[in-house]
């Protein structure tokens, strides 16, 4: 048990934060992370293959019976329903926001248990910014605390596991609750914390719903808390609290350093590439060798990319199975997969999937390969770099990418990521609902009602 009161710490913050004061970075850069969550989620509703299921089985257990709404859907929901399939599709393109060193995706569970909460409270635009930030900085600070890497390595999934805490810390912001309050939904939290690697034995749709479940968890935990529930006490830090019983040797000052005054938030990157974002350094050089060289497909006889441990085990091993997806899940965590694919057609974006079975594409996977790069090792956890070695022309080519696009260091303007909203949601709202929704997401702190902007949304 460790004397650094992890629970007290992240539950005052939770409770305390407010608009006014942030640092207009962080909220211009939430309403950022916003939009960019906004965009999968509606794309997701209806391209996403796992989407049927899960609306039936909300269906059957009922939770289709309230008012809440849910992205890029017409129908309404219970609150729980509501946060779980926001969340759930906030993350089944694989596309959404991720922390290189924590190896957490934030925005998924965090902000659609966020917007429940408003709707069920009828809470403003900044209350909803407010429990955000609350909600990525706990669920950040407690995967850096593990750390995210020992965490993964008991097979843990901590997007879910430190997900539900931040989606418990954003509602309970929304909720108005106090620290103690806050304390008490961590401590019901503890009890869902959830979620599990072993989705990478036949791409199972487990990793988008624990995620999910996550949201919904933190969402429920801070409810009840709400309503005078008991919660465990010391949750995070306690004997059989979060980060004991969740890594075999937790750094839990980590979870609390400058704590409201460097915000974890700001070191979220986007993805520019629907896919795992250990390949993104990857597809970049790629796609910067193709473009210089003027490469066609027939010219590349191989390549090999470089990467670190941490990447190696998610897109590239085993590497008999990376080397043949049989699904989009596969296809995401195939580092093969990826580079073929930039490198066959000079894009790397959610149709590319389409093409999983392209004989092209086919025919390039058995000759990349994925590798434990000592100079990309170096760079982690700082960077999720890549160096690609290209063989072609009978030639060799070397590209090296410290800081892929989308990192913080190398984060898109407004315009990309409005660029990036609208290629996922033109499709399915039209440009012009597409648009009004964006522009709702970009005043959120304006607004009268934090969650009027799911109404743009169906």
């Amino acid at each position: 048990m460790t004397s650094v009161p992890v629970t007290e710490h992240l539950s005052g913050f939770a409770a305390g934060v407010a608009l006014a004061d942030l640092p207009p970075e962080v909220v211009a850069r939430t309403r950022l992370l916003v939009l960019d969550l906004a965009g999968n989620a509606v794309r997701a509703r209806h391209d996403a293959e796992s989407t049927p299921a899960l609306l039936a089985a909300v269906r059957a257990l009922g939770l289709d019976r309230g008012d809440s709404r849910v992205f890029g859907d017409g129908a309404t929901y219970a609150p729980a329903g509501a946060a779980l399939i926001n969340a759930t599709l906030g993350h089944s393109l694989d596309f959404d926001d991720t922390h290189a060193e924590a190896v957490v995706h934030p925005g998924a569970p965090v902000i659609p248990a966020a917007l429940a909460a408003a709707e069920m409270t009828g809470a403003s635009g900044a209350e909803v910014i407010a429990g955000i930030v609350a909600g990525y900085e706990v669920a950040l600070r407690l995967a850096l605390a593990l750390p995210a890497g020992a965490h993964y390595d008991r097979g843990y999934h901590p997007s879910a596991t430190c997900g539900a805490f931040g989606a418990a810390a954003a509602a309970g912001r929304v909720f108005g609750l106090d620290a103690a309050d806050i304390a008490s939904a961590f401590g019901i939290a503890l009890s869902q914390s959830a979620g599990s690697l072993q989705f990478l034995a036949n791409g199972a749709w487990t990793k988008r719903f624990q995620v999910g479940w996550a949201g919904m968890a933190g969402l429920v935990a801070a409810t009840l808390a709400r309503e005078g529930f008991k919660g465990a006490a010391a949750p995070l830090e306690g004997r059989h609290g979060f980060l004991n019983a969740y890594s075999p040797a937790p750094v839990p000052e980590r979870a609390v350093r400058d704590l409201g005054q460097v915000f974890e938030l700001m070191a979220t990157g986007v993805k520019p590439y629907p896919s795992c974002r250990w390949g993104h350094a990857g597809i970049d050089a790629a796609l910067a060798l193709r473009e210089e060289l003027g490469l066609r497909p027939e010219e590349i006889e191989g390549a090999t990319l470089g990467i670190s441990r941490a990447g190696l085990l998610l897109v590239g091993e085993p590497a008999a199975r990376k080397a043949d997806p049989q699904n989009i899940v596969d296809g995401q965590f195939s580092g093969p997969f990826v580079i073929a694919a930039a490198l066959a057609t000079g894009r790397m974006d959610w149709d590319s999937y389409k093409a999983l079975h392209d004989p092209l594409i086919r025919g390039l996977m058995p000759h990349i390969a994925c590798e434990n790069d000592p100079e990309i090792e170096a760079e982690f956890p700082a960077n999720m770099s890549g160096k690609l070695t290209l063989r072609a022309r009978g030639e060799v080519f070397t590209r090296t990418v410290i800081v892929p696009k989308g990192e913080p260091a190398n984060f898109p303007s407004e315009a990309e990521l409005r660029g990036k909203f609208s290629g996922l949601a033109d499709a399915v709202l039209g440009a012009e609902r597409a648009t009004a929704l964006a522009e709702e997401v970009l005043r959120l702190d304006r607004l009268n009602d934090g969650a009027a902007l799911l109404r743009h949304a169906a």
